[in-house]
């Protein structure tokens, strides 16, 4: 039975899944190379176990004794030496998960799962980095994680049925709904949301409608909790970049080819929610969305 879990990664995703396994009892280990940005995803996760405290989903013994499963480390080696699972949430970058898994084949115990939570980026790729292809695996958690009921596990060509079904089975212990995919790009969830996403930006480029239309549209039309504008500035604009442009270079069919408003949005540094200007302009403590000037007419 799994019980030390490390996670690669500080930042949103990485946070939240070290927030989710310990409240589940696990001991995580949280790394990341960046002394601040481990202080900083600590501070974020008490912050989230308050909200739940606050809820009355949590009790205060009961967060105390997950931020106590908690410890960080700066370095990988360390980090993994006891790990039986490793869930590696860094950026969505290949050339990055390459060199990390590599190290981590190197580093952890034989006995080891690595996983990882990426979005689009092929696991039997990522796999072919160590020489246990066998125990690697897609484990993409949803944001944010503690909310989001969904993890999509994907098999890598080589991924092993017991290690599967050890997933699988994880998950289930975390609370969590799994469903199982093949190794393709984008696997299930971004081979239905990006194109959505990117069709979106295309009927904004072209005139068809508005920001607030469109994303009013597809939320009372199609009973969808945020519109798909509003949605890829959460997500982050350079993350939908990168994720279109693997299914276009994946399926080499056009009508994933990202478009060119959202290309010259990401060159701008326009990235949506994280750094403050997307589609909306976001300002710290306010809720209400304002689109951005450059949508709106004069």
């Amino acid at each position: 039975m799994l019980k030390n879990i490390a996670v690669i990664g500080a930042g949103t995703m990485g946070n939240g899944i070290a927030h989710v396994f310990a409240q589940y009892g696990f001991s995580v280990t949280l790394i990341d190379v960046n002394a601040a940005q481990l202080e900083k995803a600590v501070a974020t996760i008490t912050k989230n176990f308050d909200r739940q405290v606050a809820k009355g989903t949590l009790t205060a013994e009961q967060q105390q004794q997950a931020l106590a499963l908690i410890n960080t480390n700066t370095h990988i080696t360390s980090g993994v030496k006891e790990a039986q699972l490793v869930v590696e949430a860094a950026t969505e970058n290949i050339d990055l998960k390459l060199q990390i898994f590599k190290q981590l084949d190197e580093a952890a115990p034989a006995d080891c799962i690595l996983a990882s939570n990426t979005s689009s980026i092929s696991i039997t790729k990522i796999a072919a980095a160590t020489k246990r292809p066998e125990q690697v695996i897609g484990m993409h958690f949803m944001n944010p994680v503690p909310v989001m009921k969904l993890v999509e596990i994907i098999n890598g060509y080589a991924t092993s049925k017991t290690v599967t079904d050890t997933i699988f089975a994880l998950s289930t212990q975390l609370n969590k709904v799994p469903c199982v995919v093949n190794d393709y790009p984008g696997f299930i969830a971004n081979k239905i949301l990006m194109p959505m996403i990117n069709e979106a930006i295309y009927s904004l480029y072209e005139g068809i409608a508005g920001v607030t239309e469109i994303d009013t549209i597809m939320k009372l039309g199609m009973a969808h909790p945020m519109g798909p504008l509003q949605l890829a500035d959460f997500i982050g604009l350079d993350v939908c970049l990168s994720i279109l442009n693997v299914l276009y270079n994946g399926f080499g069919n056009t009508k994933y080819a990202p478009c060119p408003l959202l290309v010259n949005m990401v060159t701008a540094g326009k990235l949506g929610a994280k750094n403050g200007e997307g589609f909306y302009t976001y300002t710290p403590g306010s809720k209400e969305l304002v689109v951005s000037k450059q949508f709106t007419k004069e």
